[in-house]
């Protein structure tokens, strides 16, 4: 992955997958989806010896940012999420939380390309699974983030808050568009994929 180290732990009562990504010069590191088990978080992050820079949202489901708010505040990081997002993070019927509220701190544009953990990275929006999903996209490390938009095989649900089957499908044919065949896929649960495999196999293309 050239100048990135990946690292991966599972928190949660739905098994979500939070992702580390550290820069190789400079240790700083990206935390995405930080969904919940702080300690879990923390203690990866001193494993890796790195230096926390920012928090990247997919969406802003429970399961997806129960522990964002600590995390920020113990390393003073800001929080990145799609501007559609916002009022879903904020709702905690909407964001499935018995009573979660968050208030990112970065809010992103459709195909916004930005600097953070001394990578490049282009948001994506991908509604479906959400009506503010967003994938992130690291082009010099050929690695995309997909949250709960893309799964090996399959796509997210739809039957929640601002979820659509027509929409999560058409974002699905925009990533299998718009990206190479070699990009490796992190979803938000379960195992990694690529583009590549995605076009021949993924029932909803």
């Amino acid at each position: 992955m050239k100048n990135m180290t990946i690292r991966q732990c599972v928190v949660g009562s739905v098994y979500t997958n939070c992702y580390f990504l550290m820069n190789q010069e400079t240790k700083e590191l990206l935390i995405v989806d930080p969904g919940d088990m702080p300690e879990k978080i923390i203690a990866m992050v001193e494993t890796m010896q790195a230096v926390p820079t920012a928090i990247l949202l997919t969406h802003g489901h429970f399961d997806h940012i129960l522990a964002a708010d600590e995390i920020r505040k113990k390393y003073k990081i800001p929080i990145y999420a799609s501007q559609k997002e916002e009022k879903l993070l904020l709702t905690p019927y909407m964001n499935l939380s018995q009573d979660s509220s968050l208030a990112a701190d970065v809010f992103l544009a459709d195909d916004q390309t930005f600097e953070a953990g001394g990578f490049s990275i282009q948001m994506i929006a991908t509604p479906g699974h959400t009506s503010g999903s967003c994938c992130y996209y690291f082009a010099e490390e050929e690695i995309l983030i997909s949250g709960d938009m893309l799964f090996c095989g399959s796509v997210g649900r739809t039957d929640f808050p601002t979820g659509s089957m027509g929409e999560i499908t058409a974002s699905l044919h925009k990533l299998l568009k718009m990206l190479p065949d070699k990009t490796v896929v992190l979803p938000g649960h379960g195992d990694h994929t690529t583009i590549e495999y995605e076009k021949r196999y993924n029932p909803f293309v």
